[in-house]
């Protein structure tokens, strides 16, 4: 039983419903067929003017068998990689599978790998410049400066070579309080 438009349909997109159902595809949008034509047209252009090239080059009028093989065989050469030997890939796996994998985490939940693995480690260090007086000092310029928002980059080099104490935060969303 032939579709409604199927004697109207041209030939190539004939061969193309017949090549999907012979692989035993038969349910598929029809634009798919267009699809399909679309790339056999396209790949059948790239062939016959790589064909050309070559004859050309070869000081040919016209295009030869020879001058398409060559060109397939070029479409083929750089469009599929084989892939590496059975021996290499075998290697491969023998250097890769003598590194041990991580201990797991046991618990609940997803198994992460150990932090210092991941990137979820504290990432901000925050100076927080250590007082030798347990007393207030009293206020000098350079604390007024820091309070009216010009502080001195000296002075924070002066606290940070003197031992500042360190804090470490991850970046992380913020908690509602």
């Amino acid at each position: 039983m032939a579709e409604v438009g199927e004697d109207v349909m041209p030939k190539d997109a004939k061969i193309v419903k017949e090549l999907l159902k012979s692989m035993g595809v038969d349910d598929y949008e029809p634009r798919v067929v267009n699809q399909f034509l679309e790339l056999w047209y396209r790949y059948v252009v790239d062939v016959l003017t790589d064909s050309h090239v070559y004859a050309d080059h070869a000081g040919k009028s016209i295009i030869d068998s020879d001058d398409v093989k060559l060109a397939i065989q070029s479409k083929v050469n750089f469009s599929f990689s084989q892939p590496p030997p059975r021996e290499v890939l075998l290697e491969l796996a023998r250097s890769r599978n003598k590194v041990p994998l991580p201990k797991s985490i046991a618990g609940l939940g997803i198994p992460l790998p150990p932090e210092q693995d991941t990137l979820i480690n504290p990432n901000y260090q925050l100076a927080i410049p250590k007082r030798h007086n347990t007393q207030l000092p009293e206020e000098t310029e350079e604390d007024e400066e820091a309070a009216n928002g010009n502080s001195n980059h000296d002075q924070d080099r002066r606290n940070l070579s003197q031992g500042a104490q360190r804090v470490s935060f991850p970046l992380g969303s913020k908690q509602s309080r």
